[in-house]
């Protein structure tokens, strides 16, 4: 049976639009609201499966909404839309147990994915989010790595051998290993044939 479902976007077009697939896809949309006061109200009236909310509106932001709805203990779901890739939205999110956060470039692209992962109790948040704040918090990761972690990392990205750096650093190869280890383990790198190698390429703005 399909969820029952309300929506809520101040912006005009993008509320029809999201609207007018859904009621395509065969979903159960019981109302759409043009702004979070709309929204709330319609969500303690109906008490819908899912509510699919703009994090920023008129009277109450998607958080605001989902924050009041988790002090009444409605069951409603809460998946927010928003161009916003934002750190501190995305913990406040999932500090609201908020089952899902899609951007709105890939909306229509990622709802439908969405709405059935949320309906297994499965939260679901937009791969772009989620490579964006990992990302972004790469810098803060290499506050972990010591200056002799950092020196290997960057003549990993020259492609140097464990046994040419070990000769630059005056230091064992097997001590460079032990390094090696060490920055995958403070990275949180999948431990894969060449993975850190791939990271530091990847990261290597970061270690200037």
């Amino acid at each position: 049976m399909s969820p029952t479902i309300i929506i809520a976007d101040d912006h005009p077009l993008v509320l029809k639009g999201l609207e007018e697939f859904l009621f395509e896809k065969k979903y159960n949309v019981l109302a759409s609201a043009k702004n979070g006061k709309e929204a709330l109200a319609l969500i303690k009236a109906h008490v819908p499966d899912i509510a699919i909310l703009d994090i920023k509106m008129p009277f109450y932001t998607g958080l605001q909404i989902a924050e009041k709805c988790k002090q009444a203990n409605l069951s409603t779901k809460i998946i927010l839309i928003t161009f916003e890739k934002d750190e501190k939205i995305y913990n406040d999110a999932k500090a609201l147990e908020i089952y899902g956060y899609v951007l709105k470039e890939f909306a229509l692209d990622e709802i439908e994915n969405c709405i059935s992962s949320v309906i297994k109790n499965t939260p679901y948040f937009s791969p772009e989010l989620l490579a964006y704040i990992e990302v972004d918090k790469t810098p803060e990761k290499l506050n972990l790595i010591t200056k002799t972690e950092l020196k290997i990392l960057k003549l990993i990205t020259e492609n140097k051998t464990a046994r040419e750096i070990a000769e630059q650093l005056f230091i064992s190869p097997r001590t460079v290993e032990k390094h090696k280890s060490n920055i995958i383990r403070k990275l949180e790198i999948e431990k894969t044939p060449n993975s850190l190698l791939i990271w530091a390429k990847e990261n290597q703005r970061h270690l200037s």
